[in-house]
């Protein structure tokens, strides 16, 4: 079996150029839910934006790395990766907002560094997402770990729960990703990548509940997003991550 070899010097290169992108340009997808929302000055505001970024904050850097299974990546990843958001903040004249320690508060000074995350899938392709999250979002998401009793009503309980809580900080309309099952740490990363995803879930039990999801909010969201992943018999743990109206992403294949 043949294995094709890709050198983090292109993962640099490619991070750096996606994060200046995700900072000015929304994706075309998102563009058309704000556009159907129908609120003239958020539409006003991406299209005159030119080369100033969407939002003064700039966000932590979340990077997702589809890995094909037949790709091996040559270097330091991690450090790969960081430099290309040190590139992209200069670059890109973008706020520095990561602190070294949680406590300690000092800045680093070049936004780094990214939170990192992997998935292996079949092939030999490479892709990645860079997408960054400003904390007026961030902090309003929310994991319970729900008994199965709780069942179906009490996930939609909780999700329309912490949508409505977020909605007076988190820059109207949002974009609600739900992540249902797996462990604690699982329901979260599947929450906040589903802000991501344009197209509903392939399964139509999960499609017809985001869209009742969304019927419930669509005063102030422009959709809603889930996730589902085989979970233990004694837990039922969900997750909500919320998007701002400036759902900022953008990925390239190498």
């Amino acid at each position: 079996m043949s294995v094709r070899q890709i050198d983090a010097g292109r993962l640099t290169d490619a991070v750096a150029e996606l994060y200046v992108q995700a900072c000015l340009v929304l994706p075309e997808w998102v563009k058309e839910r704000l556009y159907a929302f129908g609120n003239p000055y958020i539409i006003e505001n991406f299209e005159k934006n030119g080369n100033i970024p969407l939002c003064q904050d700039t966000g932590m850097a979340a990077v997702y790395l589809e890995v094909g299974q037949d790709v091996h990546l040559t270097g330091d990843i991690p450090a790969a990766v960081d430099e290309g958001v040190r590139r992209a903040v200069k670059a890109g004249y973008l706020r520095s907002s990561i602190v070294a320690d949680p406590l300690r508060r000092q800045n680093t000074g070049d936004n780094t560094p990214a939170a990192l995350y992997y998935d292996i899938v079949p092939g030999d392709k490479l892709k990645i997402t860079v997408a960054p999250r400003g904390f007026g979002c961030e902090n309003k998401a929310r994991i319970a770990m729900l008994a199965p009793a709780d069942g179906i009503e009490g996930v939609k309980a909780f999700v329309l729960e912490t949508a409505k809580m977020a909605v007076p900080d988190a820059c109207p309309p949002v974009m609600i990703g739900v992540g249902i099952g797996g462990n604690f740490d699982r329901a979260a990363y599947m929450a906040k990548k589903a802000t991501l995803r344009p197209e509903p879930n392939p399964d139509p039990f999960y499609a017809g509940m985001e869209q009742e999801l969304y019927e419930a909010t669509k005063k102030f969201s422009i959709g809603v997003r889930i996730t589902a992943a085989p979970t233990h018999i004694a837990g039922l743990p969900c997750a909500v991550s919320i998007g701002c109206h400036s759902l900022r992403c953008a990925s390239e294949e190498l």
